[in-house]
């Protein structure tokens, strides 16, 4: 397993992370699967309060009780269930972070999170007073560094520039190149790490029945799916590509996987240790479908 550090935290990760959301209900069986990522080299976790109503980030804080200073632990806020239990309403408020936070500080059994993140963010949300609870939590030693969760760009100037945010998680494909029209470059400059995620394109960019996928044809994905098995070698599979695809930019830190079972844990780890794309191959990639772009948000 390769790590790289995280923006200028003192956190560094695994390029494959364990992106939590996959997890199921079973505390047991999530536990014997989290211990096995760490094993083979694991060492981020990612989850957030909302997912399975809070259950995820319990099932995770049961599995790293006893091991806590182990692994590196990142949830997310910014989702508050409604009163009556059905959906959500977003809230970048001060008050609501530094009271979802103590939620999931239980869930998770432990006094700190190491990375807390917004999970989503708009232009009209009340910025500096969501930086001004993130550095307030952070000074209190109840997370030691926070970032976003967002795929717009106009969010993810403004917290580049009025933030000391040390991550932005995006989605980020051979099916969904967006980011590198400017985000990643603007990241990569200011020493931000990117936490990627979508990096399979739900599974279509490894031979999954095709379908629409963004502003792409199933034609379109078809074409990329193409492409990723074309260059597949002996020895190296399409999750490898795929992977590797977006972890060859400099700005991109990990990639956040979901994982379920085993299998899934072995080919991902795998993906690791398998060699770096040439610049041939990357660019045969490149050319498979046209990039796409942010329509909104920009």
């Amino acid at each position: 397993m390769q790590y790289k550090p995280l923006g200028t935290s003192d956190l560094t990760i695994s390029e494959i992370s364990f992106g939590c959301m996959s997890l199921g209900n079973d505390h047991d069986a999530n536990a014997t699967l989290l211990h096995h990522a760490f094993d083979q080299g694991i060492n981020y976790f990612d989850t957030a309060d909302i997912y399975q109503n809070g259950f995820n980030e319990e099932t995770v804080g049961r599995a790293f009780k006893t091991m806590r200073d182990k692994v590196i632990i990142g949830t997310k806020v910014g989702n508050q269930v409604r009163a009556d239990g059905n959906g959500f309403d977003w809230n970048a408020s001060g008050k609501y972070i530094r009271g979802a936070v103590e939620k999931s500080l239980k869930r998770l059994q432990t006094d700190y999170i190491d990375l807390y993140q917004l999970h989503g963010g708009t232009i009209q949300d009340p910025i500096d007073e969501t930086i001004e609870a993130f550095e307030s939590l952070k000074q209190q030693g109840k997370i030691r560094y926070y970032g976003i969760s967002s795929i717009r760009p106009n969010v993810i100037r403004e917290y580049v520039k009025r933030s000391a945010i040390v991550s932005v998680m995006m989605q980020y494909s051979l099916l969904d190149r967006r980011p590198e029209e400017e985000c990643l470059s603007l990241l990569h400059q200011n020493t931000i790490g990117v936490l990627a995620r979508g990096s399979v394109a739900r599974g279509l960019l490894l031979g999954k029945s095709a379908e629409p996928y963004l502003n792409y044809t199933a034609a379109d994905v078809s074409k990329a799916a193409d492409a990723i098995a074309a260059v597949t070698k002996k020895g190296r599979s399409t999750t490898d590509t795929a992977l590797k695809f977006i972890l060859h930019h400099p700005a991109v830190t990990s990639a956040v996987v979901g994982i379920r079972t085993e299998q899934q844990l072995h080919s991902n780890i795998q993906s690791s240790t398998a060699p770096s794309l040439t610049q041939q191959v990357l660019q045969q990639l490149r050319n498979a479908v046209p990039i796409n772009r942010y329509d909104q948000h920009r």
